[in-house]
């Protein structure tokens, strides 16, 4: 794992970033209600890494055009997705992406169903794509549904105050946080009909996501807010089982590098190789 597959890596976010932020304002623009619609802007628009969009643009790598309708829809999705994570009921955060979250600038009715209205546009939106449009879409409704993201966070609610197994948690994550990374690159894939390569992908999204997931887990302890963008130490707050509580930080950061070894793996040889591989190393470095 090269420096220069980091440069890379980064180099290609960063495009993705200014990419990924003019086809989401297009796709929110206003319309009525006005309210409504300024508080999904609010959700999706100005922040975040993108993170899951360029997953979906290297699932079409040299095609990324082909792939912007399901980058747009998974950042929908994932928007939504941190609203409701927020709200009171579920992790009661009052800061996202560095700012108030929805929740505390819009109110809790205005969240929910903005964080309602992302999902269903996620999956307008998701319809656009030229080639494998119900395939993706079925896809996605999988990795964020009970089956995926929702189930995964039901698991993490029933977590709280419980110590869970290694296998536990690793079922835990890979839905709540793993099952969206994935479907990123398998729509990205779909979109420009690069079936073959979908089993290399998800063995790769899969093994992403778990780094992400530890990541974040060790994040919550070494982060600061001003970084973070978000509160730290949330989850000693909410006495969850992480991987750093389960395993301490020494040790969840060698799994995360184990992932992302194997992430590498089964890179060799897919569409934008050394962008894939300088994704891993940028995962353990990063500090938000």
């Amino acid at each position: 794992m090269s420096d220069n597959n980091l440069d890379l890596a980064l180099l290609y976010l960063q495009s993705v970033v200014t990419q990924i932020e003019v086809h989401l304002k297009r796709y929110l623009a206003i319309s009525n209600p006005p309210l409504l619609y300024q508080a999904m802007q609010y959700a999706l628009l100005g922040g975040g890494k993108r993170f899951r969009a360029a997953l979906a643009f290297l699932g079409a790598y040299g095609e990324e055009e082909l792939a912007i309708p399901a980058a747009c829809a998974v950042e929908m999705v994932h928007a939504y997705s941190l609203i409701h994570d927020d709200l009171p009921c579920m992790d009661n955060d009052d800061f996202r992406r560095g700012k108030p979250s929805c929740h505390i600038a819009f109110g809790e009715a205005i969240a929910l169903l903005a964080g309602d209205a992302l999902l269903t546009k996620a999956f307008e939106t998701v319809m656009e794509l030229k080639n494998n449009s119900l395939m993706a879409s079925l896809e996605l409704a999988k990795a964020a549904g009970a089956a995926g993201m929702v189930g995964g966070q039901v698991m993490d609610l029933e977590a709280e105050n419980k110590k869970l197994t290694p296998a536990e948690l690793g079922t835990l994550h890979a839905k709540k946080t793993g099952a969206l990374i994935t479907v990123a690159l398998k729509m990205g894939a779909l979109s420009a009909k690069r079936e073959k390569f979908l089993a290399s992908l998800t063995v790769y999204g899969e093994n992403i996501g778990l780094a992400f997931q530890i990541t974040d887990d060790i994040l919550d302890v070494e982060g600061k807010a001003s970084t973070l963008g978000k509160t730290p130490g949330k989850d000693v707050i909410l006495n969850k089982s992480t991987y750093t509580t389960l395993y301490g930080l020494e040790k969840a950061k060698q799994l995360a590098k184990e992932a992302c070894v194997r992430a590498q793996k089964a890179a060799i040889g897919l569409p934008g190789e050394e962008i894939l591989l300088g994704l891993a190393s940028y995962i353990l470095s990063r500090k938000s």
